[in-house]
């Protein structure tokens, strides 16, 4: 600031200050009447920048330009729909009352004007006319339109919806559904279309939550008609493709049970407790706590064992009964070292010995059990906590039956 007739510090003589008053009085009076006069103007060239800027949002700054606030717009009105969007509102509200066969008429009507077309209603139409088709129990006139959508339109909405309500129509044939056929009489057995439903929803959605409840639905199904081997191919198939699932604690589960119960009794072949036994083992590997729950514990290992046991000793009986001793002793032999601690391993060395008595001759050749080895067998059978079973290479590999 510029300092006139005064100090360094810009006070003023006391001389002077009436005179400086009166100049402030006019340069005051002058600034206020430049000020009304801008404002005057200013707001005519406020609403001209409004009327004229229609920057976007992201305009140069600098530009010299401020945007003025940008004014509240009224709502849009609905838009109109067009005709094929009223015809697909139509047949949903037609659905929604019940009026299935009606919503039918619309939408066949629809496609005939319209199928192959360009609109991009058709795959909605096809799977509307699915349901229309289905809510009237005809449920396989329903797959071809659920089938359109997925082979020509999977890019659609529709195309898991259509899958979803595939498998609505499997599991209604697996519940015992009739398939219709000649005049529409429901004779058919409908688990082999539903068998290719399932099959065709883990190729076309590999690895989703649709495809897994596809493949335990089926699963399920051949446990509940007690078709136990095909039961245990499903279950094994499962966890085999979904190790991650939180059903595949269900399906090993199930299929431990499923393969307990082929076993058919001591005269049968008891190869099938070995896989058994052995999903008993990775059952309580990965889940200790509910296979204890489940009854998946050594007790029922233990329980395995004799029926093996068993088994070889109902083999040796054959065996005997045929006048083949030394077949009999050979599997009386390994039966009480593979399951020493095992009820049949006792009355397999009464066999032994019956058999070295009336047969000395076999009983030198094949190095009968002395005493001796009796005793070691007993002893080795109190040490062990487990008892002996055969090496498997996989989980799928079982023991050769004894003939």
């Amino acid at each position: 600031m510029r300092v006139v007739n005064g100090d360094a510090k810009g006070h003023y003589p006391a001389r002077m200050t009436r005179s400086c008053l009166s100049r402030f009085g006019i340069d005051c009076a002058m600034a206020i009447a430049a000020a009304v006069a801008m404002c005057a103007g200013s707001e005519s060239s406020a609403f001209a920048q409004v009327k004229i800027v229609d920057e976007p949002a992201g305009a140069a700054a600098g530009s010299g330009t401020v945007a003025a606030p940008q004014p509240v717009r009224a709502a849009s009105a609905p838009r109109t729909l067009n005709v094929d969007e009223q015809a697909m509102l139509e047949a949903r509200r037609l659905l929604a009352s019940l009026q299935a066969s009606r919503a039918e008429d619309v939408l066949d009507a629809w496609l005939e004007r319209n199928a192959g077309g360009q609109s991009p209603q058709v795959p909605e139409a096809y799977y509307l006319r699915g349901n229309a088709k289905l809510a009237q129990d005809d449920e396989f006139e329903a797959l071809y339109d659920y089938e359109e959508v997925i082979k020509n339109y999977p890019a659609s909405e529709f195309f898991v919806t259509s899958l979803e309500r595939e498998l609505d129509v499997a599991k209604l044939y697996f519940g015992g559904r009739r398939k219709p056929g000649l005049w529409g009489i429901r004779m058919d057995d409908g688990t082999g279309v539903a068998e290719e439903i399932v099959l065709r929803i883990n190729e076309r959605m590999p690895g989703s939550k649709l495809a897994e409840r596809a493949l335990m639905t089926m699963a399920d199904h051949y446990a509940s008609k007690r078709d136990l081997p095909m039961a245990v191919e499903t279950y094994d198939t499962f966890v085999k493709l979904y190790p991650r699932s939180e059903l595949r604690q269900k399906a090993m589960q199930r299929r431990t049970y499923a393969t307990v119960a082929q076993f058919k009794g001591p005269a049968y072949d008891s190869s099938i407790l070995t896989d058994a036994s052995i999903q008993i083992e990775n059952f309580q590997l990965e889940y200790p706590g509910v296979a204890q729950e489940a009854g998946l514990t050594d007790g029922l290992q233990a329980r395995l064992d004799e029926s093996r046991a068993a088994s070889m000793l109902n083999t040796a009986q054959w065996y005997l009964r045929r006048d083949d001793p030394v077949s009999a002793r050979i599997t009386l032999v390994r039966l009480v070292k593979r399951h020493p601690k095992t009820a049949s391993a006792q009355e397999a060395l009464t066999l032994i010995a019956t058999i070295d008595e009336k047969h000395p001759a076999i009983a030198g050749d094949a190095q009968p059990l002395t005493p001796a080895a009796k005793e070691e067998a007993k002893e080795e059978a109190k040490q062990e906590s487990k008892p002996i079973t055969t090496p498997a290479s996989s989980e799928g590999e079982q023991e050769k039956p004894s003939t």
